[in-house]
């Protein structure tokens, strides 16, 4: 599935019409026609990270059709905020991440906790402040 089916089929997903996204997103309706088109174009990173928050679906998903695509109820989107859309490449990151985001919340922070201890024992360096 290509970009453009993907923000189609997220627009869709959240029963929105062309012209209702746009005015959410905060740009004309023809942007989103473009967006959806074969050969149109592609929006800006911040209007990306916009319509999954609108749309209700992952932004790595819609932005290269990786991972889920619906978020679940644990999913925030500060946390995609807080690591600015950063894209995982790494296999062993993506593993990571994937069990990471089945964990119940309770478990998290005892894992990153865990993982920082880990770090600074490998490196050297000093924690990271906890969020």
């Amino acid at each position: 599935m290509n970009a453009e089916q993907r923000i189609r089929l997220a627009r869709r997903h959240a029963n929105l019409s062309q012209a209702a996204l746009a005015a959410a997103v905060g740009v004309q309706r023809s942007a989103v026609s473009h967006w959806e088109a074969v050969q149109g174009k592609s929006p800006s990173m911040a209007n990306l990270r916009r319509v999954a928050s609108i749309t209700g679906v992952q932004f790595e998903w819609l932005a290269t059709g990786r991972g889920r695509m619906a978020m679940s109820n644990d999913d925030t989107l500060d946390a995609v905020a807080a690591v600015d859309a950063a894209i995982v490449e790494e296999p062993f990151e993506l593993r990571m991440l994937a069990a990471f985001r089945e964990l119940p919340s309770r478990s998290k922070a005892p894992l990153v906790e865990l993982m920082e201890q880990m770090a600074e024992l490998r490196t050297g360096r000093g924690r990271r402040t906890a969020p």
